[in-house]
């Protein structure tokens, strides 16, 4: 290495711009390379599969277009309060021969406020949040349209056998939990 003098007296080591080039070029192969000749192994997990109850929450007949039926899924705890609504329009995850009949759990994702009694029929939306004012767009998986919330409302997967309507699992994960099938850390 070759000694430098900068305009403010400082003497000291220096180093061309050859050889930080050289030697950072060595660090960078170096890290990629340590972990394939230390030996380490990646070990295969298997996926856990939830197993949501199946629960009877309607009749496809009763429902009336724009009037949402509360019910509490996937159990009686905190946060389980959901919706099921014909929107009269067909929807991401729909079910019925218009595929218009949609249930979602009606807890903001953003701060955990009840949104059940929010719905917008004109706009087929959840919200305004009574916290930050987000609202979710019940037409396409209950995507956010406006507000804080970062992730969409947790879905409730519906089956229908006959003109019974069940509900079969969750897609997204219930505010304030952990799993959606445990209540309690």
């Amino acid at each position: 290495m070759a000694t430098c003098k900068n305009d403010s007296g400082f003497q000291g080591a220096c180093m061309t711009r050859r050889a930080f080039l050289f030697r950072s070029g060595a660090a960078a192969v170096g890290t990629v390379a340590l972990p394939s000749l230390a030996g380490f192994e990646g070990k295969a997990l298997a996926a856990q599969v939830a197993r949501y109850p199946r629960m009877k929450i309607g009749k496809l007949s009763q429902l009336v277009k724009d009037k949402p039926v509360l019910f509490n899924y996937p159990d009686k705890g905190a946060g389980s309060q959901s919706l099921l609504v014909k929107l009269g329009v067909p929807a991401g995850g729909g079910i019925g021969p218009e595929g218009d009949v949609v249930a979602f759990n009606s807890q903001c994702t953003h701060m955990g406020a009840p949104m059940g009694g929010n719905y917008q029929p004109a706009h087929q939306a959840l919200g305004p949040c009574a916290f930050h004012q987000t609202t979710f767009d019940l037409t396409r998986h209950g995507m956010v349209i406006a507000g804080h919330a970062t992730e969409s409302l947790p879905q409730v997967l519906l089956e229908l056998k006959g003109d019974d309507i069940y509900a079969a699992g969750m897609l997204g994960l219930i505010y304030g939990r952990y799993d959606n099938l445990k209540t309690k850390a």
